[in-house]
């Protein structure tokens, strides 16, 4: 059994790292200082250190990735990165230095009081920067058709009839000419940014699936696509922000991490719960709120479903059908006493989460069992 006598607290930034080291046992934390981070500056680190099988290395999640986690793992040396929102804090502590933060994991490390996160391998880290690639577009595709509909308004111009952002409607936004220079300028500018915007996101989906396909995610991909709701984007997207669903014991456990429990404030005989803490990742709490919807209308499988579940297994069907009758009845009994059509989406979203994580954990095993 490894005998760990080192426990090292880093907090990196951009170009720097501070280190501090608790050893095992009741001492104090000692500050070693601050080093580049770089590499090179990293490997002294380790060798300064003594045996990297005796070291325990931790940082906090942020902006500068998952390069050093995978650096120190090269160098043999056990890291975790921690998530900073579940890292204790003091009450009142109101001083924040570089130096302070390395202490504290240090010491928090050796106490076992931090909260690993789950780190993808570059595979699926490069596929989960896709998704979010198109995510961001998606989100200014949506900011410049707001835009161009707030200058329309500003100039009272409206469309005779029809929906808004059809093909009809963008041939008769190129019927559109104003009097002034400059008004037509800012106009062909605002339709212009929408085109770009929609092409590249129709670049990034195309990239998207290609990729999917290729990877070794196609099969969970294709399995979780069975269900009502998830297409290919969305199931990409689910696939991107989890990765192995299996390392969840438990379909609550994903729902957590998605943000879909319900908040709690009990005491005593007294328990309030509100709505949904909204605390865990965005990304997959927004595609299976959307996916959601679809369950308001009731259970068939239709073309574009049928022809997603040719050759899946009978398993995997059978969980789907099971999910398209649950959850259609939950939806209506929800809005039937009196909640409001939001709220019961989110309950609905946080079962079919569920029913993501009993298909892909199936597909997972399965895939394991023949790989022996």
């Amino acid at each position: 059994m490894k005998s760990t006598t080192k426990f090292v607290g880093l907090d990196v930034s951009k170009e720097s790292i501070s280190v501090a080291v608790a050893d095992a046992g009741q001492g104090p934390v000692r500050f070693l200082g601050n080093l580049p981070n770089t590499p090179e500056a990293v490997r002294k680190l380790v060798v300064r250190l003594g045996k990297p099988e005796e070291l325990l290395v931790c940082y906090e999640a942020g902006p500068t990735g998952y390069g050093l986690y995978r650096l120190l793992r090269e160098l043999q040396v056990t890291c975790i990165v921690v998530a900073p929102s579940l890292t204790p804090r003091r009450p009142g502590d109101h001083v924040k230095t570089d130096r302070r933060d390395a202490l504290r994991l240090a010491q928090l490390l050796r106490a076992g009081e931090l909260t690993p996160v789950w780190v993808p391998d570059e595979e699926h880290e490069a596929l989960r920067d896709l998704v979010r690639a198109r995510h961001s577009a998606k989100l200014d595709l949506k900011r410049a058709k707001q835009a161009l509909n707030s200058f329309l308004l500003r100039h009272d111009v409206r469309m005779p009839n029809g929906k808004r952002w059809t093909k009809t409607f963008m041939r008769w936004l190129d019927t559109l000419s104003f009097a002034h220079r400059a008004s037509q300028v800012a106009f062909q500018e605002y339709l212009h940014a929408i085109r770009e915007l929609a092409t590249r996101i129709e670049r990034l989906e195309a990239e998207m699936c290609a990729i999917a396909q290729d990877s070794r995610f196609g099969p969970v991909i294709q399995a979780v696509q069975a269900l009502r709701g998830v297409a290919l984007v969305t199931a990409i997207t689910l696939v991107a922000e989890v990765g192995e669903f299996s390392r969840f014991r438990s379909p609550a456990q994903l729902m957590a991490y998605a943000g879909l429990v319900p908040r709690e404030h009990s005491s005593g005989v007294q328990t309030r719960r509100g709505g949904i803490t909204k605390t865990g990742n965005s990304h997959l709490r927004f595609v299976v709120g959307e996916a959601a919807w679809s369950y308001r209308r009731k259970p068939a499988v239709k073309a574009a479903l049928r022809k997603r579940q040719e050759g899946l297994d009978p398993e995997v069907l059978s969980i789907a059908l099971k999910a398209q009758e649950r959850l259609h009845r939950k939806y209506w009994h929800l809005v039937g006493r009196g909640k409001a059509h939001g709220v019961a989406v989110s309950a609905v979203a946080r079962e079919l989460l569920g029913f993501v994580w009993a298909i892909a954990c199936y597909v997972e095993a399965k895939a394991q069992k023949q790989a022996a």
